[in-house]
């Protein structure tokens, strides 16, 4: 239970469906105020009140369990390391897999706890063969299959969705109303929780340092300086410090930050254009694409649609697995290939596959190719 009005009401409706339920509220920081506060973070002190008084109008025990240390190591050094590495990454998505599905299940499991009910809006459904699946849900503005796309057949096996099939948030905060819930007009939760200022860049300098360079352009000329690269993001615009202007006197955009060099790469905004993803770190949630019939042999393409953001569009996409190069023997790559090109993709994001409602699976993307070739 985060504190927040979706939490609230899936616990109230797992009572309802006859579960023995008991809410828990994850501490993820031992120092609070580091943490966002007031109706902008997911887990501080405020948010772990509100969860409990929720827990009291439902009836049930409630608990606040320590995953600081965790949460630490998996989630924000994470994200400090693939920072330093001139990635992308996407904590919420982190946080997913390894503390609310992994942490936070393997203790309940092993506390004798069948499944781990959250306010996530996504469905599971079962296929004639009673193999489980992850969709998405009803109300598609609200859905959040892809945060959940990290997913395991096993962990789907031991989780539980109740708001999946509501058709809006509006009707949750009215269910939240009329049960007397104090959460039923909390804003949503945004940003990233561990940032208590929302400044990523000053956040990152302090614990990894910056170090000055040089901004060039796709051809290889210096056109400016930075004061570190593990600031920028691929598609960044604004606070680039360009000396020299562009030949078309058009704007440019971050395409590669170089954490071994300490230099930036800029462009114009049609070089963001991608043709071609692929990451080798994959999983799928639940039956992969030959176990579910998609595709005769792993090395087959297959028709998908691609989505590299949580509130980003779906894109049609043939992906196909081939060999990672240089890897040992059976080591591959999900290679993603969209219809028309993605814009703005970084190294570290995530790319989440779909087959229709079902969410397949999930790659971190390791590199990816851009539509515009680089000048001569």
């Amino acid at each position: 239970m985060s504190g927040g009005v979706d939490s609230a009401v899936a616990a109230a409706r797992a009572v309802e469906a006859g579960h023995e339920v008991v809410g828990v509220h994850l501490a993820l920081s031992r120092m609070p105020g580091t943490l966002r506060t007031g109706a902008r973070g997911c887990c501080t002190i405020e948010d772990s009140m509100d969860a409990q008084r929720a827990a009291n109008i439902i009836g049930i025990p409630y608990y606040v369990w320590d995953f600081s240390e965790r949460f630490k190591l998996d989630v924000v050094d994470d994200f400090i390391a693939e920072y330093t590495a001139g990635r992308t990454p996407n904590p919420c998505m982190r946080c997913n897999e390894r503390i609310k599905f992994a942490a936070l299940l393997e203790k309940a499991l092993d506390l004798g706890f069948d499944a781990v009910a959250t306010g996530h809006y996504a469905n599971i459904q079962t296929d004639a063969d009673g193999n489980r699946e992850l969709h998405r849900a009803a109300d598609w503005a609200k859905d959040q299959s892809y945060v959940l796309g990290v997913l395991t057949s096993e962990q789907l096996a031991h989780s539980m969705f109740p708001l999946g099939a509501t058709p809006s948030k509006a009707e949750v905060r009215a269910e939240a109303a009329a049960r007397g819930f104090s959460v039923a007009t909390k804003p949503d939760s945004h940003d990233i929780c561990f940032i208590p200022d929302g400044d990523t860049r000053g956040w990152l300098a302090e614990r990894v340092g910056a170090e000055q360079g040089v901004i060039r352009d796709r051809t290889g000329d210096v056109v400016g300086s930075h004061e570190g690269a593990n600031a920028f993001t691929i598609g960044q615009r604004k606070g680039l410090n360009l000396g020299v202007p562009s030949a078309d006197g058009r704007p440019r955009f971050v395409l590669e930050v170089k954490p071994a060099s300490n230099e930036v790469v800029v462009g114009p905004r049609e070089a963001l254009d991608i043709a071609e993803v692929a990451g080798s770190k994959l999983s799928w949630a639940g039956l992969g694409p030959v176990d579910s019939g998609i595709i005769a042999d792993a090395a087959d393409p297959f028709d998908c649609f691609v989505q590299i953001r949580a509130h980003s569009e779906p894109v049609a996409a043939v992906a196909r697995l081939v060999p990672r190069t240089g890897a040992s023997e059976g080591q591959v790559e999900l290679v993603i290939r969209p219809n028309v090109p993605l814009n703005g993709v970084a190294p570290g994001q995530t790319a989440v596959l779909y087959v229709g409602t079902r969410v397949l699976g999930q790659c971190t993307i390791d590199r990816t190719v851009s539509a515009v070739p680089v000048p001569a």
